[in-house]
């Protein structure tokens, strides 16, 4: 009998996956808030064993609920900010994401919001379109030789900061603990990273943990001069706070690809003539799609064959799949 996988990530999938998982697995499909309703308390529900899932967005807990025999949760992507990893390690049930599948397609990201805020790219292709071209001839900043700053220095921070040497910038970064294997200065604080850098890069992890760590403080050390580029999650950085120092000029200007909130966007970060944004694309190139992909089936293989997970979560404690069938 195949193990049953619930998927309700709705994230589009190729049909290489479609098919592997289709002949490996008595896969359902419940990406819709309905469809996930009609199955609840349903006998497959019930023996289901693994579910794939969108980490940013999560489950019902009322699915959790209703699989008593989950013993694996995949999630797409890097993020796995919405689940209670606390709750589902109490359950039993292990947790993989898609550890770096992503990091070559947000890192260009991050450099592309980097070279579009610094030099006001967005806003002079508009000039130009509305036959602005004479008047719209000003001087921009230069990217090279910048400070950049990287709060999070994960893969996504390592691949950002091979970017960067190309363009003679100095980088220093702020963790939660300090590296020993990178060659980058450290800073013990984000305010004490803002204070030293030009451009401040955000690409640590979601979550309760890092929620306004870019708050009033840190952004009014980064001062007039100073870019923030956020690729990691909304929550990272004050809404309020940003909105104010757009407001203010107390930055020289922001370049977004998330947002508290999303898809809705706060008013106030509407119409801001000194800041770029992009509907959370970062991840989302057909490489990495691939990568990520491929990494859930080879979870699913591992756990299956009792081999340990290839990408668990850094809170992960491996345990032993609970059922096969």
């Amino acid at each position: 009998m195949k193990p049953k996988l619930l998927i309700v990530s709705t994230s589009s999938m190729t049909d290489e996956f479609l098919a592997e998982i289709k002949d490996l697995y008595d896969a359902r499909f419940a990406q819709a808030p309905e469809e996930q309703q009609k199955i609840v308390g349903d006998t497959w529900l019930h023996d289901c064993t693994a579910l794939f899932c969108t980490g940013s967005i999560g489950v019902e807990q009322e699915l959790i609920e209703g699989m008593p025999k989950l013993s694996l949760i995949c999630c797409k992507g890097t993020g796995y900010d919405a689940l209670d990893v606390s709750d589902l390690k109490k359950r039993g049930i292990s947790i993989t994401h898609g550890a770096g599948a992503n990091a070559t397609s947000v890192a260009d990201q991050a450099f592309a919001l980097i070279l579009a805020t610094v030099r006001h790219l967005p806003q002079l292709h508009a000039a130009v379109q509305e036959g602005l071209w004479a008047t719209s001839r000003n001087l921009q900043p230069i990217v090279a030789c910048k400070r950049l700053g990287i709060l999070g220095y994960g893969q996504i921070g390592a691949e950002v900061a091979k970017r960067a040497g190309g363009f003679d910038m100095p980088v220093a970064y702020h963790n939660r603990r300090k590296r020993n294997d990178i060659p980058h200065a450290y800073h013990a604080s984000p305010t004490e990273l803002a204070k030293w850098c030009d451009i401040l890069i955000v690409s640590t992890v979601g979550g309760a943990g890092t929620r306004h760590l870019v708050d009033r403080e840190v952004l009014s050390a980064l001062g007039p001069n100073g870019y923030l580029v956020n690729v990691a999650r909304g929550s990272v950085v004050d809404t309020a706070a940003l909105i104010d120092a757009l407001n203010n000029r107390s930055i020289a200007g922001a370049g977004l690809d998330v947002v508290d909130g999303e898809p809705s966007v706060p008013e106030g970060l509407l119409n801001q003539p000194n800041l770029v944004m992009t509907p959370h694309i970062g991840g989302r190139s057909p490489d990495a799609a691939v990568i990520t992909l491929e990494l859930v089936i080879n979870n699913l293989k591992a756990h299956y064959a009792g081999r340990p997970l290839v990408t668990p979560i850094p809170e992960n404690d491996l345990v032993p799949p609970q059922a096969a069938g």
